[in-house]
């Protein structure tokens, strides 16, 4: 496609409009909104693992007399939040690969 504009050089007065090529103007390709949802994946995947019953819950109902050491577990102390913060790092590559 061309776009048309106005070139306003002394030789061009009188004649009309020159075509010029368009060139791509979006910053963003494919391949940046492939990271960005591999990124939001990451981030939501890693808030699913931190769910989970809290501190003083007993068959999901709340017990004051009850500690629950699930909450200390490798999956919700270490590998969830891993997994947000990669989950932000490709984000944060996806926001700045320049798109070729």
């Amino acid at each position: 496609m061309a776009k048309k504009y106005k070139n306003f050089s002394a030789e061009n007065i009188g004649k009309k409009e020159v075509e010029v090529p368009q060139e791509n103007t979006f910053y963003f390709g494919k391949e940046n909104y492939k990271l960005m949802l591999i990124g939001l994946a990451l981030i939501v995947v890693g808030f699913l693992l931190m769910m989970g019953a809290d501190a003083n819950t007993v068959d999901g109902k709340y017990d004051p007399n009850s500690w629950n050491e699930g909450i200390f577990s490798i999956r919700r102390i270490r590998i969830a939040p891993l997994l947000v913060i990669a989950g932000f790092v490709v984000e944060v590559y996806a926001v700045l690969k320049r798109n070729k």
